[in-house]
């Protein structure tokens, strides 16, 4: 839910500022609640009155700012309190705490719960090793 609002917002941002580029966008760390509709349907009004080739950049630079924003949260150090959590998620569901750390489903998860599925402890030392070892 959250990586949605993150992108609903990055959309209303883009669409509805079109005087300003993808490089002065500023995208809060994290999202408070929904975004307000009227905001929203203005949004997607615009965007709907743009020419194809205006979508087209439009969409690209949202997805520039979302691979920009997922660079800089995985070159970001996690505190020690986010760490802390994972580790004891770990301990007690593995895939759920890969796909945290990971933010997306993707084959790191798909193997922390196959491990899980197979045997408990190979599926708690997988997730272990994945969220401590880059660190």
């Amino acid at each position: 839910m959250k990586h949605f609002c993150l992108l609903l917002l990055s959309f209303t941002l883009v669409f509805a500022a079109p005087q300003q580029t993808a490089a002065t966008l500023i995208v809060p760390s994290s999202v408070s609640g929904e975004p307000d509709p009227a905001v929203v349907k203005a949004a997607v009004d615009e965007f709907n009155s743009l020419s194809r080739k205006e979508k087209r950049s439009r969409i690209k630079e949202v997805k520039k700012e979302l691979r920009a924003l997922k660079a800089a949260k995985k070159a970001g150090k996690q505190g020690d309190v986010d760490i802390a959590l994972l580790v004891i998620l770990a301990i007690l569901l593995p895939p759920l705490a890969v796909y945290l750390y990971e933010g997306e489903i993707n084959n790191r998860f798909w193997i922390s719960l196959i491990l899980s599925l197979l045997g408990w402890l190979p599926g708690i030392i997988y997730a272990l090793v994945l969220i401590l070892g880059e660190h």
